[in-house]
């Protein structure tokens, strides 16, 4: 009995984890495509989630939203720089 709640304590949990992340990556990749298309920049789904995939990261260490943001921005506008000039 004790190991099923405790089986269903563990499954609540990361559900519930994987729910919040799933949030937070949804709401990233909207804000993101949102900055891209207003640059006029073609969007890319693969740089988009490797860009969501950074904040979500820096996040969870820094529990800070704007050095989140900032630190995966710049690595981002490097990849878009050296994709242009390749």
């Amino acid at each position: 009995m004790n190991l099923i709640i405790l089986l269903n304590s563990f499954n609540s949990y990361y559900l519930a984890q994987t729910k919040h992340d799933s949030i937070i990556k949804l709401f990233c990749l909207q804000s993101f495509k949102e900055e891209i298309l207003k640059a006029e920049m073609v969007y890319s789904e693969e740089i988009a989630n490797e860009a969501c995939e950074c904040y979500y990261e820096e996040f969870t260490k820094t529990a800070s939203h704007q050095e989140a943001k900032t630190k995966c921005k710049l690595e981002t506008e490097e990849k878009l720089n050296s994709n242009i000039n390749i």
